[in-house]
């Protein structure tokens, strides 16, 4: 494989800590850099962490952050959109809804055997071909066997957890103090926007970088 890929987390619109992270990371010009989501809203710098996206990333995976954005942008209806995402769109020109508007939702890695997505998917299932608003948003499998967020169901488990590959699993989307090792899936969203570390992993090998948070910019 030439290069590395570099598997970078929910950076949510802290670009001084995706510029450190970058600079930490040395990029050659045969490394890949796989954002996998959440590049926007809750931090200071959305428009900004996008021009950092366009200028160094391979891909940006789709968020449900963006998803949101997109679907108001598509719709006209404010009822998909939270109080904070209104600074955001102040932020985003035509350059950046159009980077957007490109994000697919799951990326293969197929030299590493891991497939790379925002939030996850239902265990027991086909990853390809699974919806947006699941790939996206899941994060507990409530006792109905259906995809849920942590806080409807807290005790239920993680679908990482129910997860039995191949393929490896390397997603964002649930935030932790630490990256979540599973046998099958590694979760590297380690809550930069709230205070917490900017994480990548780098394949192969899953080696994992971070950087810490400026200051806590969102409490959620």
């Amino acid at each position: 494989m030439k290069g590395r890929v570099i598997v970078v987390g929910d950076i949510h619109g802290c670009a001084a800590e995706f510029e450190a992270l970058l600079e930490k990371l040395a990029l050659t010009r045969q490394d890949r850099v796989v954002l996998l989501g959440d590049l926007v809203n809750r931090g200071p710098e959305s428009a900004r962490v996008i021009e950092l996206a366009r200028k160094h990333a391979h891909r940006a995976l789709l968020g449900n952050h963006e998803l949101r954005l997109l679907n108001y942008r598509r719709t006209g209806d404010p009822t998909h959109l939270k109080k904070n995402d209104f600074e955001t769109l102040k932020q985003l020109g035509p350059k950046e809804w159009a980077y957007l508007e490109t994000m697919p939702l799951t990326l293969q890695v197929t030299e590493a055997a891991t497939v790379l997505v925002h939030g996850g998917f239902m265990p027991g299932k086909p990853w390809r071909g699974q919806p947006a608003r699941v790939v996206t948003r899941i994060q507990v499998i409530g006792p109905d066997g259906q995809p849920y967020k942590r806080s409807a169901f807290p005790n239920s488990p993680h679908w990482s957890e129910l997860w039995n590959g191949p393929p490896f699993v390397i997603y964002g989307h649930t935030p932790r103090p630490e990256p979540a090792h599973q046998k099958w899936s590694l979760g590297i969203d380690t809550g930069c926007v709230q205070g917490g570390a900017l994480t990548a992993c780098v394949l192969p090998g899953r080696t994992l970088v971070q950087v810490p948070a400026r200051e806590k910019y969102f409490a959620a």
